[in-house]
């Protein structure tokens, strides 16, 4: 295995498109790097040019101790899984497995050691005389990772290898590559649109919008601390809740000023972001609060509680309002509303939820709320 290095990488296409807009990540040994953001981001682009697909205009690609720049694909000790699978459909899964073997000049009693071993590893053993064509999707997904797997490369690179699955395969796919990962200790770069691949299965996440790293870092860190408006609504699901309003001075300290039909609550700060000076000297302004589903709850299930810190303690504050439409997912519902005018998701205990055009009161725990700033979307605290 080896670590990646990726160092102020560039790529300008001739007609002047800037694709990459100097890109740094370092990556260590063993790590599982997710490259996760949507369409356009540049998130496949900088797959390649690790894989050697893509030419790098600027910067630098270190695998292990060596620059890979100017290194042809085939000697950068990598190995690729697509989301197309690219087997070969004459081929056994057992021919399928060795074929990079062989053109290695393997033998014969060394191929099948190995093409036995991975096959073990991936559960496929019962598959290995079938032939592509007799497999399902997420049969033919674990052969093209037991061919990545046989090659025992420094690099693991997977391009969005679970989009062609049904969703139920996607979730045992997503095991069966975490549990390799883990079996293997191996060094994974892996390129996808879906933050919940991104946030089950990374060591660390790379977010990218329009060329640039918005933020690097592991996953409970993005999904606790964004650094700006994109991150926080791309990771997490259902999405963070973003509601405009005026920071405004309450007494012990600032509070959101909140409005549902026409009357207005005051949302007061948690301690420790109250006696942030940073904050306090946005009273009287504009902001973006940004608070998750799971933080705006039933009442009931809220009463009680109480958040603790060296800053002092915080009660959430119960607010009412009138539901629109309700979500059940079983082990809790979705409750949807609106709160100065933008639509607002709360996760409530099942037999708490109220039904559409009920009222019902909700608890905002603010002590998890992410202020940034309503102008350049950029955080705030």
């Amino acid at each position: 295995m080896a670590s990646l290095s990726i160092r102020n990488v560039r790529k300008v296409y001739p007609n002047g498109n800037e694709v990459l807009k100097g890109i740094d990540l370092e990556i260590e040994d063993g790590q599982f790097l997710i490259l996760v953001g949507g369409s356009g981001c540049g998130k496949s682009t900088l797959l390649n040019m690790i894989a050697g697909l893509e030419t790098v205009s600027e910067g630098q690609i270190m695998i292990g101790d060596r620059c890979v720049n100017d290194v042809a694909p085939k000697e950068r000790d990598i190995a690729m899984v697509f989301q197309s699978y690219a087997l070969y459909p004459t081929m056994t899964v057992r021919e399928n497995i060795s074929f990079g073997l062989g053109i290695r000049k393997v033998p014969k009693a060394e191929q099948k050691q190995i093409v036995d071993r991975v096959a073990t590893t991936l559960q496929i053993t019962h598959l290995l005389d079938r032939k592509p064509a007799l497999l399902s999707g997420g049969q033919r997904q674990r052969v093209a990772m037991g061919r990545a797997i046989a090659r025992d490369p420094s690099l693991f690179l997977f391009d969005e290898p679970l989009s062609n699955l049904d969703a139920k395969l996607r979730v045992e796919m997503r095991a069966e590559i975490k549990l390799m990962h883990q079996r293997l200790g191996s060094t994974i770069v892996y390129v996808t649109h879906d933050q919940i691949e991104a946030m089950t299965l990374g060591d660390r996440i790379a977010v990218m919008k329009d060329g640039v790293v918005q933020q690097f870092g592991s996953p409970q860190e993005i999904y606790d601390n964004p650094s700006n408006l994109f991150v926080a609504g791309f990771i997490g699901s259902p999405s963070m809740n973003f509601m405009r309003g005026n920071l405004v001075a309450n007494g012990h300290g600032p509070a959101f000023e909140l409005e549902h039909a026409g009357q207005k609550t005051l949302l007061p700060l948690a301690p420790v972001q109250a006696q942030d000076p940073q904050i306090a000297s946005w009273i009287g302004r504009e902001i973006i609060l940004g608070i998750r589903p799971e933080h705006v709850t039933d009442a009931q299930s809220a009463r009680g509680s109480e958040v603790s810190d060296s800053n002092g303690s915080y009660h959430p504050t119960e607010v009412g309002c009138t539901v629109e439409l309700t979500e059940p997912t079983g082990p809790d519902t979705l409750v949807f509303t609106t709160f100065n005018n933008a639509r607002v998701t709360c996760r409530t205990h099942p037999r708490a939820a109220a039904k559409p055009k009920d009222q019902m009161q909700l608890a905002f725990d603010l002590s998890k709320a992410v202020l940034f700033d309503a102008q350049t979307e950029e955080r705030i605290s």
